[in-house]
């Protein structure tokens, strides 16, 4: 299978306190952190494109622009969602979206580079 532009996905989850600002250290409230968000809108990223990697290649991000554009407490359900918008070479451009169940609370532009799996590992590891 190929990565074609208007592959997506949904991953939802719910908020609990480990995901707040505080327990993170992005802030000091018990809100939904952006890391956390960032973090959901990536796994969309990755399930959106999942299905058209062969065994031996994965994703990994290289580049995320994004807004938090409200805040979510503990104990409502978070939802972020991924489209495909440009395929280029190795490198899948995503627009992404997260939403709680009042609303949209983010979105923006997310670039993940399609690279072999081992292959990167054995680089990454050579600098130890």
């Amino acid at each position: 299978m190929e990565i074609t532009v208007g592959m997506k996905a949904e991953v939802s989850t719910l908020v609990e306190r480990e995901d707040t600002a505080y327990e993170v250290g992005s802030g000091s409230l018990l809100v939904y952190a952006t890391p956390c968000m960032v973090a959901l809108m990536e796994d969309a990223a990755c399930e959106a494109i999942a299905s058209a990697l062969p065994e031996d290649k994965t994703s990994v991000g290289t580049a995320l622009n994004i807004a938090h554009l409200a805040a979510t407490p503990v104990g409502l359900e978070v939802r972020a969602e991924a489209t495909v918008t440009e395929v280029e070479g190795n490198m899948i451009t995503f627009r992404v979206t997260a939403y709680d169940e009042s609303g949209k609370i983010g979105e923006g532009i997310h670039k993940r580079a399609v690279i072999n799996t081992q292959r990167f590992l054995d680089k990454t590891y050579s600098k130890l």
